[in-house]
């Protein structure tokens, strides 16, 4: 199929969707359009993005049944289009009851910008970490059942077919750096993991919502969205020098139990959030000819306080990955600990708002900056301009110090 017929094709897909929409007095169709554009600070002033977004949710909700289809359209400035289908799925409702189907963002936790017991939906992260959290979080093809009673809720998640997490394209500025010596082979042969029951993965929430405090537990038993890199060093027999590397991409198995907690004190919220994961792999500095991973358990948890001064939202989180029973030569750190820090603000009621958002990585001394303001010119119309700025050499974020940008964006919400 061509591009004029790719084209055709999806204008006449969103046009009979909201056709259809609209035939239905109790269908209701809103979503947004937006441009986006940035410009990388190095320089060279080369855009870093150039972006139009179309994005439409049709909803039917009533008292037994409701769907939602959100589909979405990108295109970019070098003619790329990409269609996908954020969430399709189809409700039955009953007094304590509830059942879903279909593809569905499901989120859990309550932590701000990272993810730890956020399990459920894999994450696009094809421009690392600076979409909006509802475009990184992808939907996930699965079926919740939901149980409530009192302020408790019950939740089951089969999701039949595993989801990975969307890298970037290896030609993208969002490319991780890797860390090898040399450049190395692929190997592919067990990076997909097959589509059958056995395959499938399952997750299972309780929540309870009190006066005093709302809390969650979960647990898991799921593919890592992120491949494990199986390292084979080959070594110069003669020289015993490094000669050659293979990478073998592989998803495997983990089981998780968590929990997290929010607890207002007077003005003063309170948050936490701790997971325990089990099967993780981590790559190691062994020079053998043997697979440089090992296979270790290791603990993800934050602890985060809200507060409002002065009409500022006010928001810091500590984050710490943790590996028990760490050995020396493993790449990543025995402790790994990050910050964030947010501070909001309206004005001119509501219309103007400015915010600070930061990630800050304390072991590599890297952190991502985030200042943005946003102004609402008119009903559903709304301006955007911000940065984001990467500190340090290494890391994280330090890997992304030449990818500086500012952007503008232009939304109309309907």
């Amino acid at each position: 199929m061509n591009m004029k017929q790719t084209r055709l094709l999806l204008v006449l897909v969103f046009s009979t969707l909201a056709f259809q929409a609209m035939a239905q007095e109790n269908v209701s169709i809103s979503g947004y359009v937006r441009n986006y554009t940035g410009v990388l600070a190095n320089g060279d002033n080369d855009f870093s993005i150039l972006q139009n977004t179309l994005n439409i949710v049709l909803e039917q909700k009533s008292e037994k049944v409701a769907f939602k289809v959100n589909p979405y359209l990108y295109h970019y400035f070098d003619n790329d289009l990409e269609l996908g289908l954020r969430e399709a799925y189809l409700d039955l409702n009953f007094s304590n009851f509830n059942l879903r189907a279909g593809k569905q963002q499901i989120i859990w936790g309550k932590a701000e910008g990272v993810f730890i017991t956020d399990i459920v939906s894999p994450k696009d992260l094809s421009e690392f970490l600076l979409r909006d959290f509802d475009e990184i979080r992808m939907g996930v093809t699965s079926l919740k059942a939901g149980y409530y009673f009192g302020n408790n809720t019950l939740e089951a998640v089969w999701a039949p077919v595993f989801s990975p997490t969307r890298m970037p394209e290896e030609s993208s500025i969002w490319s991780p750096v890797l860390p090898f010596p040399v450049t190395p082979g692929y190997d592919y042969s067990t990076s997909e993991v097959r589509k059958s029951l056995e395959n499938s993965e399952l997750f299972i929430r309780f929540s309870s919502m009190g006066s005093r405090a709302d809390f969650e537990i979960v647990g898991g038993y799921f593919w890592n969205d992120d491949p494990a890199m199986h390292i084979t060093r080959i070594i110069d027999p003669v020289s015993m020098q490094l000669a050659g590397l293979t990478v073998r991409p592989e998803h495997h198995r983990l089981m998780m139990a968590g929990m997290s907690f929010s607890m207002p004190l007077g003005t003063i919220v309170l948050r936490g959030e701790g997971g325990y994961y089990s099967g993780k792999y981590f790559q190691t500095e062994a020079t053998t000819v043997a697979d440089a991973t090992v296979e270790k358990d290791y603990l993800h948890y934050m602890a985060g306080v809200d507060y409002t001064l002065a009409g500022i939202r006010l928001s810091a989180q500590f984050i710490q990955e943790y590996i028990p029973d760490y050995e020396t030569d493993i790449r990543n750190d025995e402790f790994e600990t990050t910050m964030t820090f947010l501070a909001k603000k309206d004005f001119l009621r509501e219309r103007l708002w400015l915010e600070f958002f930061a990630y800050a990585g304390l072991n590599n001394k890297d952190a991502l900056i985030r200042p943005k303001i946003s102004y609402s010119l008119a009903d559903g119309f709304e301006i955007q301009a911000g940065a984001n700025i990467f500190t340090g050499t290494e890391g994280r974020f330090g890997q992304y110090g030449a990818n500086d940008m500012v952007y503008i964006k232009l939304k109309y919400s309907f």
